[in-house]
């Protein structure tokens, strides 16, 4: 299992991933277009998020979009229902170099 450590700019957010990445997701729909995410999905546990953050809760209503009110990166999102068992992070807030060469998905989320 690999440990990736990511923060935010400011680095009031911090976030610490144990799973293995094997490929990153872009998303066209109209917020990621706009935060220029980069996303990997993951279990909630496992991801350790340390630091309060700004909710946003858009579209559909079925996820937050989480940022830092000090520096305003998007540092991931989280599902509005606690049984869901997925949520992204933004590897744009970790090292280049866990994400710079990863294969991406194109997500059509524009169309939804």
């Amino acid at each position: 299992m690999s440990v990736h450590r990511g923060r935010c700019h400011c680095g009031r957010i911090r976030l610490v991933l144990r799973a293995s990445i094997a490929e990153a997701s872009e998303c066209n729909c109209s917020i990621c277009r706009r935060t220029a995410g980069l996303w990997h999905y993951c279990l909630p546990g496992d991801v350790v998020v340390d630091g309060v953050g700004v909710a946003y809760r858009q579209g559909d209503r079925t996820l937050d979009l989480w940022h830092c009110g000090t520096c305003g990166c998007t540092t991931h999102w989280t599902p509005v229902d606690p049984a869901y068992p997925r949520m992204g992070i933004n590897l744009r807030i970790f090292d280049p170099a866990i994400w710079c060469d990863l294969p991406r998905r194109m997500i059509d989320g524009a169309r939804y």
